[in-house]
């Protein structure tokens, strides 16, 4: 469990047992228990969850514009890194020097068609395509699709795309 989830749920349990202290301090004296209560002086405490809340909420607040950033980064990853792909893609077909053609079946191999699937959408035969595929598993220096994918993958992993601030 992250950090940030670990503090909201202490802040939620904390937050939760004030609530059920001034309940039961209303519901006391609403039935007139406060005379009978063991917590007579109920001021005292009231003044310490009333401030423990409080501070609470603040810590809570800045939990959440701390959340609410981060899923904002995450977001900002992953439009940065579709955008990143496809300039990838596109600069390593051109180092390769595939064909368009080439280069289309490529896009289809990496998105996951079968052979059957790419000849139909490109209307031509499948030994075609086979033979397409072979030509850019031999320029990229592979063996096969997931070894062409996996060359995508690792080029992406390797640096950060957006880094992340440090934590004030």
């Amino acid at each position: 469990m992250h950090q940030s989830t670990k503090s909201l749920w202490g802040l939620f349990i904390l937050q939760a047992a004030c609530a059920a202290f001034f309940a039961f301090d209303a519901v006391s004296d609403f039935l007139g228990w406060e005379a009978k209560s063991p917590l007579r002086d109920m001021d005292v405490y009231e003044y310490v969850f009333a401030a423990v809340l409080v501070v609470s909420l603040a810590i809570t607040a800045r939990e959440i514009v701390k959340m609410q950033g981060r899923q904002k980064r995450l977001k900002q990853q992953v439009d940065v890194a579709s955008g990143a792909f496809a300039e990838l893609l596109e600069r390593q077909f051109e180092e390769w020097q595939l064909t368009s053609s080439e280069a289309e079946v490529a896009m289809l191999a990496i998105k996951g068609l079968s052979i059957a699937d790419m000849a139909r959408l490109r209307d031509t035969k499948e030994g075609t395509i086979k033979a397409q595929c072979a030509a850019v598993y031999r320029k990229a220096g592979v063996t096969g699709r997931l070894q062409l994918l996996s060359l995508f993958i690792e080029e992406l992993m390797a640096e950060t795309l957006i880094p992340a601030p440090r934590d004030v």
